[in-house]
């Protein structure tokens, strides 16, 4: 009777709660305490700052992670997208926001829009993130993304040392200028820091990704593009007035040297001034993302679309430009 289940309900539930306890142990705690102490951040990471860990609250508060993953998987969707594969070091510098607050669960688990894990890297303008956010079919016009205009306030004048937001019409203020709130500031900080760090060369290696087979180099310089350049540049070549140039028409993507369009996208450029308009929002330098290939494709889609007709780039051309470093550019 005594180790009898049937009529010893202290031995029934003392025993299952047990064995709940120990499989929980076995199965989650003591996996997660062992990679905790034996997974360290990678060398090329750094913790975040006191202004971009305050818009990591912002980012939660907002409930910016039921929309975005920070999560790449080692698919080609995801990499020919994102970046390299995520690994557990690139979370080692997560850590609770408080003492009586859990780890930031930044991961996310649906992607109604893109992922964010290397997004400082893939648009390092804190112009266009600071559009983004207050009105994301400023920059994205097919987004369903809602509008986060109480991180921003619309005064007279831009105080010294803040950047006015040029918004384009018909989403900007019929008087005044935009500027982001201390929140607002907060949370492009926390997207701009986030950068994946390098891996390793060994195990950078077993997480790259052959470009898809059989696609042509139009094929994937439109693709590259769209994921890359379309979001400031726009999907027509137009550009943002005042904010971004357009490459529709454009007299470094028309030359016939194309050595300046190589170099702006290997290296990057800023406080460019095209047509009389200083763009002050940089162009990332593509060269640390992209193949020589990649960027051969890339350039040679902005040379033949939306009437543009300029003469081809070769990947030997934009191999010797690398190799060489650059002249033109910032």
């Amino acid at each position: 009777m005594k180790f009898d289940f049937h009529v010893n309900h202290r031995l029934l539930f003392g025993t299952a709660g047990a064995a709940f306890v120990a499989l929980s142990v076995l199965v989650a705690v003591a996996p997660a305490a062992w990679l905790q102490r034996s997974v360290a951040p990678l060398p090329g990471s750094r913790a975040l700052t006191s202004l971009e860990r305050q818009g990591l609250e912002v980012y939660l508060s907002e409930g910016c992670v039921y929309c975005h993953t920070q999560q790449v998987r080692p698919l080609q969707q995801d990499t020919s997208r994102y970046g390299r594969a995520s690994v557990a070091a690139d979370y080692a510098r997560l850590r609770p926001m408080g003492r009586w607050h859990s780890t930031p669960r930044v991961l996310g688990t649906e992607r109604t829009g893109p992922d964010l894990t290397n997004i400082g890297a893939r648009q390092p303008s804190a112009i266009w993130h600071g559009l983004h956010l207050f009105q994301p079919r400023a920059v994205v016009p097919g987004s369903i993304m809602p509008a986060f205009p109480w991180l921003f306030q619309v005064r007279d004048k831009a105080e010294a040392g803040t950047d006015a937001l040029v918004v384009p019409a018909p989403y900007g203020p019929g008087a005044g200028v935009v500027v982001p709130t201390e929140r607002g500031r907060a949370l492009i900080a926390y997207l701009l820091a986030l950068q994946s760090a390098p891996l390793p060369q060994a195990a950078s290696s077993t997480n790259t990704q052959a470009p898809p087979v059989g696609a042509s180099d139009a094929a994937r310089g439109e693709r590259i593009y769209s994921s890359n350049c379309a979001a400031c540049h726009q999907p027509t070549g137009q550009g943002i007035a005042g904010t971004f140039p357009p490459f529709a028409g454009d007299s470094v993507v028309l030359a016939e040297d194309a050595e300046r369009h190589i170099e702006i996208v290997l290296f990057g450029n800023s406080g460019a001034s095209i047509g009389g308009v200083t763009y002050a929002s940089p162009m990332p330098a593509w060269g640390a993302l992209l193949s020589d290939e990649e960027v051969a494709a890339v350039i040679n889609h902005e040379r033949r679309s939306w009437g543009n007709a300029a003469p081809q780039v070769t990947v030997e051309a934009v191999a010797a430009l690398r190799a060489r470093g650059a002249r033109h550019v910032p």
